[in-house]
């Protein structure tokens, strides 16, 4: 076997009301790729900021070539050599290639007393490094003009600047063509002979299986399995990632259904979402469950008028809805709460009176002035009902806890009274008291027969609070579930889009 270059050794980090990693350990070896796999929330993200030097452990030891280290910064990692490549590239798109490639590390040439950045030089040394893995543009391209695969390129170039003996590769594939990932893969392959240790995450089980020599299954924080890649099947490594149960962590309200309030027919984007079909009742959670990339939240920000589809239909309670704004939905009976509640969800440095009553304004002018009393009978409501706690209903949304600035969104929406609520990742970054509440809510909401769209990474928060579920797969609806019908293993491999899965065609009622 190939000698350890990476070892982490019982790696632990906790966060307020969650512990992210829990007794970690697991070796990266030269010449090969290790795939990290778990659900959204497993404790990827954690391991990789904890390499990168984003995040100190709590517990636990890192040791490169057998010697303990410790990284503080990012800079102590890249030092050590460790370079990651991530989903979303992070570089100076007015700037070259070069300049990107040896940013940070840029060598230098005397001029008496003086140090110059030595530009031939890093010109000479990009081109050389970019024709090593065959790339098609120049040094001084600019960074602007490239694609998301040609990005990616640049940045395996910056790590091979470093000598990186390290490569994260953290979903590097969700924006890319086919064509564009075997470009890709073909890199790895040229990193691993080069005798490189290489951590790869993904959702998609086919690039797994072609890519890694072994793997690694992280579950709620913990390692639950690890193994070679050639002796596992795609059923066990499912299996792994779910692995827990599911019927007691959210008890399900026994709720009749009413008329169908929603019916979506064939809305796409070209480059986000396709064909998105579906029907919502009065009373029903219906659950959209998908991993990074999916196109869920696209879809469902177009359905509230953030963006306008190619094609495709919404009606409302039988009526076609014409979008030309958030307001023509909002008009129409529907609100959105978004997954980024601090930049796009709440207003956080203005108070709790004040977000609540943003979206709903109009309801609290009395002759020409906005009444102050209106909107604190209207704050104190909701603030009881969705148990907002704060000194009082003045306090900035900024000085609250995470749980509570999502009640504060929901309660902003909630005074639009709308017919149809979506709530996109609606417990994500909230401790777990707060996730209850949220679920408990989420149930009364049903109850008084609003229309819940809850578009959830959490397997269990989809099961256990949807009527229905339909799983999307690269901007695609590629099935959906009736309550009693799923199971875990089921909803994971079709959102993975893996071969094992059995894929039934999904119309509109």
């Amino acid at each position: 076997m190939a000698p350890s270059i990476l070892s982490l050794k019982g790696l632990s980090k906790q966060f307020p009301g969650v512990k992210a990693l829990d007794d970690v350990s697991f070796d990266l070896s030269a010449g090969s790729v290790t795939a990290l796999i778990g659900e959204n929330g497993a404790g990827k993200s954690t391991i990789v900021k904890i390499l990168t030097g984003i995040y100190t452990p709590d517990a636990g030891t890192i040791s490169l070539s057998g010697t303990q280290r410790h990284f503080s910064t990012p800079r102590d990692a890249w030092n050590a050599g460790i370079a990651a490549i991530h989903q979303e590239t992070v570089m100076f798109d007015e700037l070259s290639v070069a300049e990107n490639v040896f940013m940070g590390h840029m060598p230098t040439k005397s001029a008496g007393v003086a140090k110059l950045v030595d530009w031939p030089r890093i010109k000479e040394r990009t081109q050389s490094l970019l024709t090593r893995i065959e790339a098609d543009f120049d040094a001084t391209t600019p960074l602007k003009r490239l694609s998301v695969a040609q990005k990616h390129m640049v940045e395996v170039a910056r790590a091979l600047s470093h000598d990186a003996r390290v490569v994260i590769m953290d979903e590097p594939t969700a924006a890319l063509s086919r064509h564009e990932i075997d470009e890709l893969f073909e890199l790895v392959e040229t990193l691993k002979g080069e005798g490189r240790a290489i951590l790869f995450i993904s959702h998609k089980f086919d690039e797994i299986f072609r890519l890694s020599d072994r793997w690694v299954c992280l579950r709620d924080g913990k390692k639950v399995g690890e193994g070679a890649t050639g002796e596992v099947s795609e059923p066990d490594l499912v299996k792994l990632m779910v692995g827990r149960p599911i019927d007691q962590v959210f008890p399900k309200r026994d709720i009749p259904l009413g008329e169908t309030v929603l019916t979506v027919k064939g809305l796409s984007n070209a480059t986000e979402f396709d064909d998105i079909s579906f029907s919502l009742k009065k009373g029903e959670i219906l659950g959209f469950y998908g991993l990074v990339g999916a196109g869920r939240s696209e879809a469902m920000q177009c359905l509230f008028g953030l963006t306008k589809p190619e094609r495709g239909t919404i009606d409302v309670n039988g009526e076609r809805l014409v979008l030309k704004a958030p307001s023509d939905a909002i008009a129409a009976g529907l609100a959105y709460v978004p997954e980024d509640r601090q930049h796009e969800g709440a207003a956080l440095p203005l108070s709790i009176r004040e977000n609540t009553t943003l979206a709903s304004l109009t309801e609290h002018v009395r002759g020409v002035f906005l009444s102050r009393q209106s909107e604190r009978a209207a704050t104190r409501s909701l603030g009881e009902r969705l148990d907002v706690r704060a000194a009082s209903w003045e306090t900035a949304v900024e000085d609250l806890s995470g749980g509570n600035q999502q009640k504060v969104v929901i309660a902003k929406w909630l005074a639009t009274k709308p017919k149809i609520i979506i709530l996109d990742e609606p417990t994500k970054g909230i401790d777990v008291g707060s996730k209850a509440a949220v679920h408990d809510f989420i149930g009364e909401l049903a109850e008084d027969g609003l229309a819940v769209i809850l578009i959830t990474s959490e397997l269990p928060e989809a099961m256990g609070l949807s009527d229905r579920i339909i799983v999307m797969h690269e901007g695609r609806i590629v099935d959906a579930f009736d309550r009693g019908s799923w199971t875990p293993e089921a909803i994971v491999a079709s959102a993975t889009g893996a071969e094992a899965a059995q894929r039934h065609k999904v119309s509109a009622p």
